[in-house]
């Protein structure tokens, strides 16, 4: 299926062409019919003559319902726009062909209608050349009468090429159905409707709904049931667990887009406008998809404008919006401007200058990523712009990650991430300067000296000359101080003869191995330390191990303490030691057994 909006002049003849196109009535509303004015937004479809089915979004065109009109344009691709032979170009032709371009619509098919009332040639000329101004390319133009039927083949067969070389949408894409009605059936609850210009949605799909989980209960499309629709498509969906929402929210994937009420933009040229930031009102309308959302605008500087949402909407970078004057009288243009949204999470602009300088930060990342502006921005734009984000950010954002994580689920800029390995190696270097018996650095406190958020951050980024063991990093291989290494030798010539005499306390102070001498030369394994003050060589309790099961078993502290030639000081902790190593068990109170 293909979906197609109309566009146009108030009483241009929009309607009266659905209607021959399609047999179908698009004026829903009883007012529409008796005053023969669209008020509302109306659907209809056909089969075109290669067989592919066409719906339309009928909207209004009087300048009173302009925010209807963008409801029903938003999120379709493509627009049949309508200008009357007998009247020409109109202001809200004007109006409406603005909207369209700020709103990134590309895609049109021009029909010049009421051609037996007036030679519609100049007509063509003259909506051609505007057109092509607003950069939709090369159009193509039919003139019909809706009243005798006149152009309806030729119309139908450019409406055919119109749609065949509309981009292909992917059904694989998160989706974001926007709502232009939504009301309540008697013993099925909550219907809404939407055109659905990508993905995929299926019978039993849990969705959001205003950021709260809804079942998909049933679906139709074209009036007929279906289990599953892909965009694009006219969908009606029967949800569970809701009540009847307003039209401009949006049924979104669980995960696929980030939900915010502030985004940074720039502003894109349209209507012939060179426009800065600073031209901008303060109090704007936003439309997005079916949208209308009150805003506060904040120029940064240049074209970017920082916009404080009424309320959260699913936004993915790159997406597209159209700020509107409300307050605008409406003898004037009201469409002030297109905006392409750069960022969906910004930060904070506290300090004095911070707005300018992250305007020229998003023009630069822009510059980076060699981004025109009618392209959406990828992963390394992003990155460039969070420094460090995770594959589910990546995704909300509309980015999928091309390239594996830097670290599991995370992904880092490039340049960032070499900036961090050099401090790391500064950090490391920094604590054990200011640590000489205790140089390993904790690798929690390099994450929050590098105010990483995830501690397997800091393992990755270790490497030469850094090493990590026991959850420390040091630069280079662990090493002593030269004073506790010559403290360490000469307790190792002690233990030489009697390897489980463990030397006293008056001992470790005489060869200058007090409690932070000992842990750090236990932390580099150069000693084994089975107890308080106890030191002895490492692997002396694979040694004792071995010695203990010689013995006849079970054994008692006693049997131990003659078979390791040591003291009762000694045998009882490095006993202890063996236990919890599982090289021993008790028996009993009084005894052990090796296992």
């Amino acid at each position: 299926m293909h979906v197609v909006a109309t566009a146009g002049h108030v009483d241009h003849g929009k309607s009266t062409l659905v209607r021959a196109l399609t047999g179908m009535e698009p004026d829903r509303l009883d007012e529409e019919r008796r005053r023969g004015l669209t008020i509302e937004l109306g659907y209809a479809w056909t089969a075109l003559p290669s067989g592919e089915r066409l719906a339309f979004v009928d909207v209004p065109g009087h300048e009173r319902f302009l925010s209807t009109m963008l409801a029903g344009v938003g999120p379709v691709p493509a627009v049949m726009f309508v200008v009357a032979a007998d009247e020409g170009w109109m202001p809200q032709s004007e109006e409406h062909l603005v909207a369209l371009e700020a709103l990134g619509v590309r895609h049109c098919l021009l029909v010049v209608t009421r051609s037996d009332l007036a030679d519609p040639a100049p007509v063509v000329a003259q909506a051609l050349a505007r057109l092509e101004t607003a950069g939709l390319g090369e159009v193509e133009a039919v003139a019909v009468s809706g009243r005798t039927g006149q152009g309806l083949p030729e119309l139908r067969q450019a409406l055919d090429r119109l749609v065949t070389g509309l981009p292909r949408p992917d059904p694989a894409a998160a989706v974001r159905l926007w709502i232009d009605r939504a009301f309540s059936v008697t013993g099925s609850g909550t219907v809404i409707t939407g055109t659905l210009p990508a993905g995929t949605v299926s019978v039993g799909d849990e969705l959001l709904l205003a950021g709260e989980p809804v079942r998909v209960r049933g679906l139709e499309s074209l009036k007929e049931p279906r289990d599953t629709v892909t965009g694009v498509a006219r969908v009606a969906v029967n949800l569970r667990g809701h009540d009847v929402p307003g039209r401009g929210h949006a049924l979104v994937t669980p995960g696929g887009w980030t939900s915010t009420d502030l985004v940074d933009v720039r502003v894109a040229h349209v209507g012939g406008l060179r426009r800065e930031s600073a031209g901008l009102p303060r109090r704007l309308t936003v439309h997005i998809g079916s949208a209308a959302v009150a805003a506060e605008a904040r120029p940064l500087a240049g074209r970017v404008v920082r916009l404080r949402l009424a309320r959260p909407v699913p936004l993915h970078l790159g997406d597209v919006l159209l700020l509107r004057d409300p307050g605008r009288d409406r003898s004037e243009m009201r469409v002030l401007a297109g905006a392409s949204v750069l960022d969906v999470r910004p930060p904070a602009l506290g300090r004095r200058g911070a707005a300018r300088q992250r305007a020229a930060f998003l023009e630069a990342a822009l510059l980076d990523a060699a981004l025109p502006e009618a392209v959406a921005p990828g992963t390394a734009y992003a990155l460039r712009l969070h420094r460090l984000l995770r594959a589910a950010d990546l995704r909300a954002m509309g980015v999928a990650p091309d390239t594996p994580g830097t670290s599991g689920e995370w992904h880092a800029d490039p340049g960032h991430w070499k900036d961090l390995g050099r401090r790391l190696v500064e950090a490391v270097r920094h604590y054990a300067a200011g640590h000489p018996l205790d140089p390993a650095m904790p690798i929690e406190a390099a994450r929050h000296e590098l105010g990483l958020p995830d501690r397997r951050l800091v393992a990755t980024l270790v490497r030469p000359p850094l090493t990590l063991a026991g959850g420390r990093i040091v630069a280079g291989p662990a090493g002593l101080p030269e004073r506790v290494a010559r403290a360490v030798e000469r307790l190792r010539r002690d233990l030489a003869a009697r390897p489980f005499h463990a030397p006293d306390a008056g001992r470790l102070a005489e060869l200058g191995l007090g409690p932070r001498e000992l842990a750090a030369a236990e932390r580099a394994g150069s000693l084994l330390r089975v107890g308080e003050g106890v030191a002895l060589l490492p692997g002396a309790d694979a040694r004792a191990a071995e010695l203990l099961g010689r013995l006849p078993q079970p054994f008692t502290v006693s049997q131990a303490r003659h078979a390791l030639d040591t003291t009762r000081r000694v045998v009882v902790p490095l006993l202890e030691h063996l236990d919890r190593a599982g090289l021993t068990e008790r028996v009993d109170e009084v005894h052990r057994r090796c296992r």
